[in-house]
This record gives structure tokens, sequence and C-alpha cells, in this order.
């Protein structure tokens, strides 16, 4: 028998979910029942790069625009990262700040929706987080949180192992996690009727009959591994300076190292300008060229010379 694909693996969870937008569709509403209902959504970034597969940190996510202009940001992660926090606030702001063109109004600004599926536990530091699984952020007054800043800014954070032990979710965002979670156990599958979470478990199916999405799966789950080999290098890097700042600064020479092996990758031996580039980059620019590192016809481009 098949070894079925883990849909919680992000290169098959971006292969499920970008390449069918309905299936997109379904796990906004479900997972977003408060908001308005979303009847169709374009893919902003449906292809999938081999680069991607073993990148520096690179989040296989999918980008959603619906009708209205509302963009949405669907991500799993199953690691946690020391600045999974700040990453995500950096990642949702800038996929806001990037509706304006130049000389547009504020008012031209859509909503920017982090939908992000953890499969670890976040909030744990007292007996009030551990009972809860979903959380939902937006701009809100400290003093009165009935005060709401506007929608331009809102991210969904589901803890699936916290949600699935507390089985407390409603019946439709309570199916996904038992998908997410279960999908290789038949008696938990079967007893699923809701339509959308039937039809992702029919794509594992055939995508885990597909020998090259086999092979693309295994590649991506090394990619991260030998990622996090590089990142607790680092970290004990720092810690042997025996100081926080020295862990932060392990950190992000170990992203260093890892981006100037990827640029070798695409672009062959870097001159000695781009490594000067690279050692005088803060952590910030660091990930910014990491995101753009595809995208980039060169290394001019990348560094915008």
């Amino acid at each position: 028998m098949v070894a079925l694909l883990d849909p919680k693996n992000d290169y098959v969870f971006k292969r499920l979910f970008a390449g069918d937008p309905d299936l997109t569709v379904a796990l906004i509403n479900d997972l977003r029942p408060d908001l308005p209902r979303v009847t169709s959504v374009d893919i902003v970034n449906p292809t999938i790069e081999a680069s991607e597969l073993t990148g520096k940190g690179i989040v296989l996510d999918v980008r959603a625009r619906c009708v209205d202009g509302h963009e949405y940001n669907i991500e799993m992660q199953v690691r946690r990262q020391l600045d999974w926090g700040a990453r995500s606030l950096f990642y949702l702001a800038r996929l806001l700040s990037q509706q304006l063109s130049a000389g547009e109004v504020y008012q031209a600004v859509a909503s920017a929706i982090g939908i992000h599926l953890l499969d670890f536990e976040l909030f744990t530091a007292n007996a009030s987080q551990r009972n809860q699984a979903l959380w939902r952020f937006e701009m809100r007054d400290a003093i009165q949180p009935d005060v709401l800043l506007g929608t331009a800014l809102q991210l969904t954070v589901i803890e699936l192992k916290k949600a699935d032990r507390l089985g407390q979710l409603p019946t439709q965002t309570g199916d996904w996690i038992r998908f997410f979670e279960h999908w290789q156990e038949d008696s938990i599958m079967t007893d699923i009727t809701h339509e959308p979470v039937k039809k992702a478990m029919g794509r594992i199916l055939e995508l885990s009959a597909d020998e090259e999405a086999q092979r693309l799966a295994f590649v991506r789950e090394r990619g991260l591994r030998d990622w996090n080999s590089s990142i607790r290098a680092a970290r004990e890097e720092g810690l042997e300076l025996g100081l926080e700042q020295g862990l932060e600064q392990g950190l992000e020479q170990g992203e260093r190292r890892v981006l100037q092996r990827q640029l070798v990758r695409r672009f062959g031996e870097l001159p000695a300008w781009a490594i000067q580039k690279l050692e005088a980059a803060s952590a910030e620019q660091l990930d910014i060229w990491a995101d753009d590192i595809l995208a980039a016809g060169s290394l001019d481009e990348l560094f915008k010379l």
C-alpha cells in the first residue's frame, strides 16, 4: 500500500490548496466564518519553484485574492521558530503595503488576512492559554478592545494539536483539524461528511500515488531538516558566547551562510562585492533577499544596484 503524504508537509499543503481554488475558498470560509462569505479567489502564487524546496526557511504559503481585493495568506507551520510572531507580522504587513502603488489613496487598501495553521502549541504560559486553540489578532485598543482600528490587518492562528485535543471548535473547522491531524486513520476520516474535507482527502490519495509528488515532498522535508540543522548550529555558536546577544548573532550568521549557499546555487560563484553586502546586511534585509531570490534574474537585480 502506498504511504499517504502528510497534508502538513507544506509542499503537499500548497499542492492541495494552490492547485484547487475551490478548496481554498472552502478553507477560508470554514476557518473564518465571521467574515463575509468568499465565493471565489485567484491564487497569486500558484507555482512551486524547485529551489523553494530546499531554500532558507522559505514558507510555501498560499496567497489568494478574492473579488473584493482582500488578500489571504494561508500557511502551514510544523516547526516552532523563535521569531515566529515577528516574522508573521512582518510578512502580513508587507502583504498590506504592497497593495498600493505610488499616488494611490489609502482607502484603496483591502484587508490582509493571515490564516496560519501551527502543528505545535504556541501559547502555553497559563491554563487559560492552554485551553484556547483558535486565536484572532486585530488592531484593537488595549483599554477598550471593542474599539477596532479598522480591519486592514487580521491574523488567525490555529494550534492544530491543541485544537484536536480540546475538540472545542465548530463542526466544519473541527473536520479540517481532524483531516490535518488524522489523515491516516480511516476510522476517523470515514466519519467526516463535510464535502471539501472529503475532496481534500481524495487529493491526498491522488498525490500519494504520484511518484514525483512523493519525491518532492521528501525533498522538502529533507530541506527543512537541513535548515533546522543550520539554525541549531548557529544557536550553539551563539550560546558559546554566553550572552543573549551572542545567540542572536549566531542565528543571524546561520541565516547568512544558508542564503549565501542559495545564491551560489542560483547565480554561481559570488563576487566580492556581493559577499560584502551579505556580511553587512541586517537580519531584516537577509529575510527580504531570501524572499526575492526566486524572482530576481541576477545579483544586480536582487541587490537593486
